[in-house]
């Protein structure tokens, strides 16, 4: 668990693209279902695990419910506050056996080799609901994943730290799922600092782990990969490839106000306009915009700081960019109002959180 284990050759990089709108429920409950279900060993109620997410449990198990990333986020919360074991989100990933999904987890077992799944995965996981964005690359001896939080950016909170934990356990779990338990991991790679609880990794990742790392990643050997699946089956792929291919899609347009201003801000770092400005490229009218982001419970305010909070924590992480350099990305006027933003956003400096 040394912060100076060298990370893969094979790194795969993510492409940086726009959060989903966390307040949109169209996601079904398997993750949330799998939380409650870890709670309940320790005896915590499901209600006191939903409180404040607005969900009923009883309706949890309906084909038919749809969650949110905001709702996740409450029960994450209240998880890691209500539970005795600081390793409930390894625990709760462990659960996500790969029927959990849906058709997205029947695809994978329907594919005709552990590529053809990988590629399935890591092209379509946002409609199952993920809570981190993956990518995936091989050198021909190491088979490697890497993972980023989609809602939360800061590698110093909790709940990145639940994101990745939850992420690692799970993806673990489908691929012994796929290929058997044999497929053990060779080592897995975090970019937080080791929490009081870092020897339950090795127990429930069934490798060593590097703390403090520029990146989350998760290596496998790659010999296995190219292995053909038992349950093959072209029909049934294709025709499953098709429908996550219409739900990515619907995906893809969102529809709401927030997230095409999320994206217009993310697209285009450096150019911040303030919100008369970006009603005019959107072709609307300011009170008009308002209104809309307020019906969408949020406000132009709210989006360009989060946008600026995300992507400072980047710069910060994975550049060497100067406050100054960064503040002027960012659209601040100096320096001193980027870190005085930057604290209010994260509770640290950027040079304290750059060295952390």
């Amino acid at each position: 668990m040394s912060p100076d284990a060298p990370s893969s050759a094979a790194s795969p990089q993510i492409v940086y693209r726009t959060p989903p709108d966390p307040e949109r429920r169209v996601y079904l409950a398997f993750r949330i279902h799998a939380v409650l279900a870890t709670l309940a060993e320790e005896g915590i109620a499901s209600e006191m695990a939903l409180a404040g997410s607005g969900l009923d449990a009883k309706r949890l198990t309906d084909p038919d419910t749809r969650v949110s990333y905001r709702q996740l986020e409450t029960v994450a919360r209240n998880a890691l506050r209500l539970s005795k074991d600081p390793a409930i989100a390894l625990r709760a990933g462990r659960r996500m056996h790969i029927t959990a999904y849906g058709t997205y987890g029947y695809a994978n077992l329907c594919a005709a080799t552990v590529s053809d799944a990988i590629a399935f995965g890591v092209k379509y996981h946002r409609i199952a609901g993920s809570v981190v964005d993956m990518a995936f690359s091989t050198d021909g001896q190491n088979a490697v994943y890497a993972y980023e939080p989609l809602i939360w950016s800061d590698p110093s909170q909790d709940l990145y730290r639940f994101a990745i934990e939850f992420a690692l356990a799970s993806h673990l779990t489908v691929i012994q799922d796929l290929v058997g338990k044999a497929a053990k991991p060779v080592r897995v790679s975090v970019a937080y600092p080791p929490p009081a609880h870092a020897r339950a990794y090795r127990t429930r990742l069934q490798c060593r782990v590097d703390f403090l790392q520029p990146n989350n990643e998760m290596a496998f050997d790659a010999a296995w990969i190219a292995k053909p699946l038992p349950l093959a089956n072209p029909i049934a792929f294709a025709s499953c490839s098709e429908m996550c291919d219409r739900l990515l899609g619907e995906l893809s347009a969102d529809g709401s106000l927030a997230s095409e201003i999320r994206s217009a801000l993310i697209m285009h770092p450096g150019r911040f306009p303030d919100a008369e400005a970006m009603a005019e490229q959107l072709a609307m009218h300011p009170r008009a915009l308002r209104r809309r982001l307020n019906t969408e419970k949020t406000s132009y305010r709210h989006l360009l700081a989060e946008v600026r909070s995300r992507l400072a924590i980047e710069y910060l992480r994975r550049t060497k960019m100067t406050s100054e350099e960064i503040a002027n990305r960012l659209g601040y006027s100096d320096a001193a109002n980027f870190r005085r933003a930057f604290t209010s956003w994260t509770g640290k400096n950027p040079s304290d959180f750059r060295i952390r």
